[in-house]
């Protein structure tokens, strides 16, 4: 066998920017819904949790004296949905792992595509009772099992048709949608809140963002349905799984002499937990910050609507701004300096960050220029995350291993964030509880992240 069998030559540019916009297109409908029920928990717990009210402005959680346990009821439901997200990852990753990249991202856009939808034409607790917060509910579970699917599957057709040296930067687009799609969201409910009365955003103005991810998932199913399988050939035939290297990717070069079996599964799962472990500070902090704080900003510090959807939007727009020079970067000097200043520098700088959003004193600059600056941080954690969790396994496991890894993390620490923070600020009256989780996490990821080598960014997929 040949070394061109074994490594097959690039795809053309012009397909890899085809396999680009298709995997992407997708984690911008997925993200842009999130970052919406993130801006809009408020309102949708008003609409679906509150037994009494919701269709009003005066209603629910609009400020510090709103009622909590509707609010903690709303996130309880987003966490729902996001341990979810790992059996999703197994079914759809064990799809893609077999019959193929495109069969399994065609099947999680069309899921996703419905059951948003589907929530903006629910009827509230006020049409039809107990039974509103249940199908919402329902339907948010329907969403964690096609997000599961949808990060493994879109990231493998990203660096596996990458170009050499350029891994990193591809994979960043996966996070760089995630933050357009947030962006979006914020962007559509400022927008809403800015034109619509109050009382008439309760009642039904929210049901228009959700509403437009049918055409949003449209085009992306389109372009979906378009895409060739990354080369290489097929995925092949599921048999044993190789093997885990001192960096902890499984399939190392002796994974032709690798032990089947038993052994061969705890290694695969030392694997995943390592990649967990890698983006534990990413996931937390990125809802600590992105999701959370429209909801934060209102129940803890007193701000209006329309404030925390403009901070939200910044620090969204940080996020963005970084993670594509994230990835470059980490192509040039690999994935762990740059992911670990990530995870340092939201340590170090997350209660600083909160201090200047909670004091009293200072000047509307330094408040964006903190929330810029906290997504910013955030960015460097998400740019080369994605190609980092690629090299860690071989192509016949990629859909499942690295969606699995990303999906367990994000149900622990981005699904329980909201009901997290907002639980605990509730009970113990301390406004810092976002600071302490975003940097808690990212302390206890930085000793993962020293276990890159320098060198995984240089070696060929396997």
């Amino acid at each position: 066998m040949t070394t061109t069998d074994l490594h097959p030559a690039p795809p053309p540019h012009a397909a890899a920017r085809r396999a680009l916009l298709a995997g992407s297109a997708g984690n911008l409908v997925e993200w842009y819904e999130f970052g919406v029920y993130g801006c809009f928990a408020t309102v949708i717990a008003a609409n679906f949790f509150t037994v009494h009210g919701g269709s009003g402005a005066g209603s629910a959680a609009e400020g510090p004296g709103g009622d909590a346990a509707a609010l903690v009821a709303t996130y309880a439901s987003f966490a729902l949905a996001f341990f979810f997200r790992p059996v999703g990852a197994l079914l759809f990753g064990r799809i893609g792992d077999r019959y193929g990249r495109r069969t399994a991202l065609v099947l999680v856009i069309g899921l996703m595509t419905l059951a948003t939808t589907l929530i903006g034409l629910l009827p509230t607790r006020a049409d039809i009772g107990a039974a509103a917060p249940w199908l919402l509910t329902f339907l948010r579970v329907v969403q964690g099992l096609s997000a599961g699917g949808e990060f493994g599957g879109a990231v493998s057709v990203m660096v596996e048709y990458a170009p050499p040296g350029r891994r990193g930067l591809y994979g960043a687009w996966q996070s760089f949608t995630v933050a357009l799609g947030l962006l979006a969201g914020a962007a559509t409910a400022a927008a809403l809140a800015t034109v619509l009365p109050a009382a008439a955003l309760y009642a039904w103005g929210w049901r228009i963002p959700f509403l437009l991810a049918l055409p949003l998932g449209l085009v992306a199913l389109w372009l979906r349905t378009a895409l060739e399988e990354p080369p290489g050939g097929p995925p092949p035939a599921p048999g044993s799984a190789g093997s885990v290297g001192s960096a902890g990717s499984v399939g190392s070069a002796n994974e032709a002499t690798a032990p089947a079996g038993s052994a061969t599964v705890r290694e695969q799962v030392r694997a995943v937990g390592l990649g967990i472990g890698r983006i534990m500070g990413w996931s937390a902090a990125g809802y600590a910050f992105l999701v959370v704080l429209p909801s934060h900003l209102q129940s803890a510090l007193g701000a209006s609507f329309r404030d925390a959807l403009l901070a939200t939007t910044l620090v969204n727009l940080g996020f963005a701004a970084s993670i594509l020079p994230a990835g470059l970067l980490s192509d040039r000097v690999g994935r762990r300096p740059v992911m670990l200043g990530g995870a340092l520098g939201v340590a170090v700088s997350a209660f600083p960050l909160l201090h200047v959003l909670q004091s009293p004193g200072a000047s509307p600059q330094a408040r964006a220029a903190a929330v810029l600056a906290a997504g910013a941080l955030v960015g460097l954690l998400a740019g080369p995350g994605p190609a980092m969790l690629a090299e860690m396994f071989p192509r016949r496991v990629r859909c499942t291993g690295l969606g699995l890894s990303y999906a367990l993390a994000n149900a622990v620490f981005s699904g329980c964030a909201g009901l997290f923070v907002t639980a605990l600020t509730a009970r113990t009256g301390n406004t810092a509880v976002p600071a302490i989780y975003a940097a808690t996490a990212c302390a206890l990821s930085a000793p993962a992240l020293l276990t890159l080598r320098a060198d995984d960014h240089r070696e060929p997929l396997r």
